[in-house]
């Protein structure tokens, strides 16, 4: 017989995270663990954050790695999500909770083998219910490949796939960032 998992209050989420070895995302009540990320993933990540954080210096935009998380309240008595997004910014002056965001208006996942699949829909959905997000970016570690799915003025999503020799328009930020920039150090020649 199988048994259904305890539901976690959010309140003990969060103490269960101050403590707790491994990080956890939380959805609805359940929690479930992160795996450790590779060389090449940490790489990736780092050189995104490192040069949004430098082109935002003094906008009042704030840059989070992976240790941030992002709340998404979901419909009413289902539970709240939260989430470890790789590379995040807010720009909203009113998200303010020292422990998570609440209004970024981009997020980036570098792909992991483990995570790929539900990067690519669950919360690629989730991330694109919150109002303030402009920008959801799918960076591959395997090849240099980058996925943005950007918000149209009319409220509906575009997709763009971009490969070694493009840029990244960071529309939500103001910033284009070659692929070599995002690869750096990443892959050999």
């Amino acid at each position: 017989m199988d048994l259904a998992p305890a539901f976690v209050s959010v309140a003990d989420y969060f103490t269960q995270e101050e403590t707790s070895p491994v990080r956890h995302e939380y959805l609805g009540g359940q929690l479930f663990a992160m795996a450790g990320a590779s060389e090449e993933h940490n790489r990736i990540s780092g050189n995104i954050y490192a040069l949004l954080l430098t082109h935002l210096r003094g906008s009042g935009c704030k840059t989070f790695m992976s240790d941030m998380k992002v709340k998404i309240q979901v419909a009413q008595g289902t539970g709240d999500i939260f989430y470890y997004p790789d590379v995040m910014v807010t720009c909203d002056e009113q998200d303010r909770d020292k422990f998570y965001k609440t209004q970024p208006c981009l997020v980036v996942e570098v792909l992991s083998p483990s995570t790929e699949t539900i990067d690519r829909r669950e919360k690629r959905l989730n991330y694109q219910s919150l109002a303030s997000l402009q920008e959801y970016v799918l960076v591959s570690q395997e090849q240099m490949q980058v996925e943005v799915y950007r918000r149209k003025g009319s409220g509906n999503w575009e997709f763009e796939r971009l490969g070694p020799n493009d840029s990244l328009e960071l529309n939500s930020v103001g910033l284009t960032l070659t692929l070599a920039e995002i690869y750096d150090e990443v892959f050999d020649g």
